[in-house]
């Protein structure tokens, strides 16, 4: 329905152009997870993270990245959001994994000067310098039932970060592309440090933790773990947004939210060089919770999983309640899966459904993040819980410098996933420990599973992004440049304490 309607609404736009006549009127998580959008990368969705604004209590901040693995140094032609793309946020506040509020985000690139090959002909200044010559600007819309609404258009982007000589002043550039619109809402598009944080290399080789090497396979010694991701940037789409403009019909202060990308259907590539797109619109990339369509989704059903809608995900239920990685474990380490007290239940995992499908309902602490009975893969967060200035609200003795635990729910803050999702929260040791039933003593106490130990130690030895944090929105860091950078950075094997 949304996607029909944007469809409706532009085309109406575009005749309002035509027959105007006026000039004036003419003003426009996860990295490689399935097969057919691994071929696609503008449109690949590869981070979603959700929070209550440290510096903004009163907002809620949703980042939605775009582009895997994006290399700083891939000029002439950097990587950009595609002008074909419907990128959306949609968010369900009402409990029945259905989006009641979408925000949609359309792009349009321009070129000051065709007979150049270059990205930029001089230093860029400003976002108006005429040396830059590729440039971006975008359109959001928020679609609220059947009603459309145009929030800013003409909104410009940053260039990418290219190095000294082009774009000396980079964070300013950046900074000045924040934009406040209407109501509240500030926005962000562009170019960003990719803030995701994990062993890809170590594992994707058959599920191998470098800390903890030593398989029936191959040994291997142990060692700290390299960030697979660390060098790389990504493309950034941020909403800061009033919570009083997310809560549910009856004040529901627990919302579900999911990152999405559609195509047109039909594409149709013309003998000089141009593309045509239309027909309506397919989606084709999304993403709720982190890792779930790389490592929870067979590979058969990856391209089909991404293509649905979450209040769909009940036909998916057997893959989260008797995941394969849980057998994978077992088998690649005997410290876990040849003893009795450290097995990891590869079936009846009804720890995993509550926390990635419905949300936690808890007895300690009421209703964390429970939406309802309707299993869909949302990131749920609880907006009506309030973070100190550090983004951490602890479950025991909060206080104003308290820091926010990487661990977050399994840890007891409170803030942190898989309430919400904030940008240096670990979720890849949080869900390789969910899986391994390794959990803290907030998570074990209130869901009755044992905190199991060597499991509850499990992790990939990455514990941090490679670049710092903005304190202040957009708050994703500041893209790698590509006159100098640095690959696959070693993390450190300090794991965070659990309680």
């Amino acid at each position: 329905m949304r996607k029909l309607l944007y469809s409706m609404f532009i085309g109406v736009m575009v005749v309002t152009m035509v027959v105007g006549m006026a000039p004036s009127a003419v003003s426009a998580s996860s990295h490689r997870e399935a097969p057919l959008i691994s071929n696609d990368p503008a449109a690949d969705n590869t981070d979603l993270y959700a929070f209550v604004s440290p510096d903004a209590p009163n907002t809620v901040t949703i980042i939605a990245n775009y582009i895997p693995l994006e290399e700083p140094a891939g000029g002439p032609n950097f990587a950009a959001f595609d002008d074909s793309v419907l990128y959306e946020i949609n968010v369900d506040n009402n409990g029945d994994a259905k989006e009641d509020i979408s925000y949609q985000f359309r792009f349009r690139t321009s070129r000051q000067n065709p007979n150049t090959f270059l990205y930029n002909t001089g230093q860029i200044t400003s976002l108006t310098d005429p040396d830059w010559n590729v440039r971006q600007t975008y359109t959001v819309t928020r679609v609220k039932g059947d009603d459309g609404k145009v929030l800013g258009k003409n909104i410009p982007t940053p260039p990418v970060n290219i190095g000294p000589r082009s774009t000396p002043n980079y964070e300013a550039l950046a900074a000045s592309a924040v934009t406040a619109l209407s109501g509240g809402i500030k926005v962000f598009a562009g170019q960003r440090d990719d803030p995701f944080f994990v062993d890809l290399g170590s594992i994707f080789d058959l599920g191998g933790l470098r800390p903890f090497n030593g398989a029936h396979l191959v040994p291997l010694a142990t060692a700290p773990g390299v960030d697979g991701v660390g060098g790389y940037n990504t493309h950034t789409i941020a909403i800061q947004i009033p919570i009083s403009q997310l809560k549910g019909p009856n004040g529901q202060m627990i919302i579900g939210i999911y990152a999405s990308a559609s195509r047109q259907k039909i594409r149709i590539l013309n003998g000089d060089g141009t593309v045509k797109n239309n027909d309506s619109w397919v989606q084709i990339s999304r993403l709720g919770n982190p890792l779930v369509n790389e490592v929870i989704i067979p590979l058969g059903k990856k391209d089909y999983w991404n293509s649905q809608d979450p209040s769909k995900d009940q036909q998916f239920l057997s893959n989260y309640t008797d995941p394969e990685l849980a057998g994978l474990i077992n088998f690649l380490y005997p410290v876990i899966g040849d003893n009795a007290a450290t097995h990891i239940d590869t079936s009846g995992r009804a720890d995993l459904v509550a926390i990635l499908l419905t949300g936690l309902n808890v007895p300690n602490f009421a209703n964390l993040n429970f939406t309802g009975d309707t299993k869909a893969d949302l990131l749920r967060l609880n907006m009506g819980l309030t973070p100190n200035a550090n983004g951490a609200c602890l479950a025991s003795n909060p206080s104003p410098s308290d820091q926010a635990n990487p661990m977050g729910v399994l840890a007891g803050d409170l803030c942190g996933f898989p309430n919400g999702r904030r940008l240096a929260d670990d979720v890849t040791d949080i869900e390789l420990r969910a899986v391994a039933q390794g959990y803290g003593s907030v998570v074990s106490g209130l869901l009755g599973v044992p905190n199991k130990s060597p499991n509850n130690a499990v992790g990939d030895g990455v514990n941090q992004n490679d670049m710092p944090f903005l304190g202040s929105f957009p708050y994703v860091a500041t893209p790698q440049q590509g006159y100098e950078h640095t690959h696959h950075a070693v993390g450190s094997t300090t794991t965070p304490p659990i309680p």
